[in-house]
């Protein structure tokens, strides 16, 4: 587990007290909002009303142009082509256009490109299939910002192009009658974070031409799961479609999602944004991960029941393979980072593995940098030697850039600051990560640190069914108005209970005589690094499950240390560490003197050897040696043969007296010094 600093936010109460009385709204919930920045009562008043005021479709450039050209083409009776994208904010946008137009009577057919063999956006070869089927007019959702070359392709072949795209405007925008995307600097709107499907939405608006409440009640729940699979922040705009789509699928009118909530085993309860996000994206997702999202677009424009049922259970069925492949990806790498310590004591983690799936190298990156809290980069190495990789950074550290770093030994390459793909050959590999690992230590002399915020410290008393039902004021919660997260400090460890065949924990603690259980996702009873009587900090989420009809509180632990951790010591002596191995920063703190190895070497024969990661055996020792002199004593102990670190820490048979100060490691670390 990567250790986080955490932060409490700090609410002026004052204010807070203030929003409560003028709103007559729960204290609890004002002094939440006062802690995330909303504290006037306009803004507060906006935020927890259940309606929502849209913007006209108008207000974004070229809106006109392209609403003239689509009712062109619908009365000449063109054929018109909905070009999609293989995500859940892809699919979405396609289907509600293609049902959209069909609604209006016109001949539209639809194309998503194939994650494995299209790859992202518009290509040629696409273009050219879609101009044989008889189209007269594309429009693309979710891509097409990009496609300079295909966009001149689509007009050379007879064809128009109308864009709608929500990613980043380049240099130049493409040849088309009207390319509408929010974040043209000349567009006349103050909310720019709309998803693909958003603007989609806008687009439909704008043909339509009428009240944009008739085009909710037909479309909400398309634009919700759009907006929540592409994380984009829920506010403003973004947070009335996610209302009104919310109520729209819990409603059950649209028999393609049904059949999915089933699917899932979600049919009865009612689905939160939360619920969406798990349950419903990661099986919408799941098709163009692992085949094609053909498949999960014919499910959401699917008008027959039994047939809804077929696909969906497809659907669940890819979604079940995706996880498989993608748990196995992740504990090769895992395996090959306890055969290869070196990989993970890199700033920046490259792993390569021959045969890895396309569609999951995303997923198993972003399970990597959270759990060592580093960027990382998969990449997929297949029988003819070309590579293809995903990389997942943390916040503060640009890997698009330390990518573009390396682009010599690279084929292609894109992304943004936090996650990028790119491509290369298996020769190169070494040299990537030399490279990139190169630039990091240039760049990032001392990594950028992960924080954790929590909304404020919390009492065990306070934990009941009442707390979450007054915090569903909050939802829907998505990016940028997270679920809120509690600080629960000095606990005391009661037991540990493994759950699902060891591979989750639920802990009891108690603080004063209250007692509570909470679970820990993905942590194994043996990785678990505390035993019952040590007193915690924990974070955590609070819920109500609905179990035999009753209604349960719910308690997830997300993350966990010793009381009495000192954050700040840590990440300054990690960094000290960090700066003496790039040979810009000497202090005498790092050397781990004869006593300081006496202490460490002690707590792992009383432990009979460490299981869990060199940050828990540091914070095990309550921070009482420095971190740079546990990691340098801990390379002089296996370079003595008194260890292994081969898959955790394992002690070796003794072999009489060992004097450390003659190994090369602190012989060579006092010549430093």
């Amino acid at each position: 587990m990567s250790y986080k600093k955490w932060i409490v936010a700090d609410a002026d109460k004052e204010k807070a007290s203030l929003l409560s009385e003028k709103l007559n709204i729960d204290p609890f919930i004002a002094f939440l909002l006062v802690s995330r920045g909303i504290d006037d009562a306009l803004a507060a008043e906006g935020f927890l009303s259940s309606s929502c005021a849209f913007s006209s479709p108008f207000s974004l450039k070229d809106m006109d142009k392209a609403v003239a050209r689509i009712n062109q083409a619908l009365d000449n009776n063109e054929k018109i082509c909905i070009y999609g994208d293989y995500d859940c904010d892809g699919v979405t946008s396609t289907a509600l256009l293609v049902t959209f137009f069909e609604s209006l009577g016109a001949d539209v057919i639809y194309f998503i490109p194939n994650r494995l063999t299209d790859g992202y956006g518009m290509n040629k070869d696409a273009v050219y299939e879609i101009k044989q089927k008889g189209a007269d007019l594309i429009i693309t959702v979710d891509n097409g910002i990009s496609a300079i070359e295909e966009a001149e392709y689509v007009y050379s072949l007879g064809m128009e192009l109308i864009i709608t795209d929500h990613h980043q405007v380049g240099d130049a925008l493409p040849k088309a009658c009207a390319v509408i995307n929010p974040h043209r600097e000349d567009n006349n709107i103050k909310f720019k974070e709309l998803a693909g499907v958003g603007v989609a939405f806008k687009l439909a608006c704008g043909v339509y031409d009428g009240e944009v409440e008739d085009l909710l009640e037909q479309f909400a729940d398309l634009v919700a799961i759009g907006t929540i699979g592409d994380v984009v922040p829920l506010k403003d705009e973004n947070r009335g479609f996610v209302r009104y789509g919310l109520e729209l699928i819990n409603s059950g009118s649209r028999i393609g999602i049904d059949a999915l909530r089933q699917a899932a085993g979600n049919a009865d309860g009612r689905l939160s944004s939360g619920d969406v996000a798990f349950q419903l994206c990661p099986r919408l997702n799941a098709a163009g991960r692992m085949d094609n999202a053909v498949n999960a677009l014919e499910l959401l424009i699917c008008d027959d029941y039994e047939e809804a049922r077929f696909k969906a259970e497809q659907l669940n069925t890819e979604n079940s393979h995706r996880h498989t492949v993608e748990s196995n990806i992740v504990e090769d790498i895992k395996l090959k980072i306890r055969e290869n310590p070196s990989l993970a004591e890199d700033r920046v983690i490259v792993v390569a593995g021959k045969g890895y799936h396309h569609g999951v190298i995303g997923i198993a990156a972003s399970h990597i940098a959270s759990l060592y809290g580093k960027p990382s980069v998969i990449l997929a190495v297949d029988e003819n030697g070309e590579v293809t990789g995903s990389a997942r950074s943390i916040e503060g550290f640009n890997i698009f850039e330390a990518i573009s770093y390396c682009s010599p030994l690279l084929t292609h390459f894109g992304g943004h600051p936090l996650a990028a793909g790119l491509g290369t050959e298996e020769k190169n590999i070494d040299a990537f990560r030399k490279q990139i690992n190169e630039f990091a230590e240039n760049k990032y002399p001392v990594m950028p640190v992960e924080a954790l915020h929590l909304d404020c410290k919390l009492s065990p008393f306070y934990l009941s069914t009442e707390l979450a039902d007054n915090l569903a004021a909050l939802e829907p919660y998505g990016a940028d108005n997270p679920q809120p997260l509690f600080g629960l400090f000095n606990v005391k460890l009661v037991s540990i209970t493994p759950l699902s065949e060891g591979k989750h924990i639920r802990i009891e603690v108690q603080k004063k005589g209250k007692s509570f259980k909470a679970v820990i996702f993905r942590v194994s009873e043996d990785m678990f690094p505390y035993k019952a009587g040590d007193m915690l900090d924990l974070a955590v989420k609070v819920s109500k499950n609905l179990f035999k009809g009753k209604y349960y509180l719910s308690v997830q632990a997300v993350d966990y240390r010793l009381n009495g951790t000192d954050d700040s010591k840590y990440f300054t002596e990690k960094a000290d560490y960090e700066l003496f191995n790039t040979g810009s920063k000497n202090k005498t703190e790092l050397y781990p003197s004869r006593d300081i190895c006496s202490v460490i070497y002690k707590f792992l024969k009383q432990n009979n050897g460490w299981k869990c990661s060199n940050e828990d055996l540091y914070f095990a020792l309550r921070q009482a040696v420095t971190y740079g002199q546990l990691m340098f004593a801990l390379a002089a102990f296996e370079e003595a043969g008194l260890i292994n670190r081969d898959g955790g820490i394992k002690l070796n048979a003794a072999q009489g007296k060992v004097n450390l100060d003659e190994t090369n490691i602190l012989k060579s670390l006092k010549g430093r010094l």
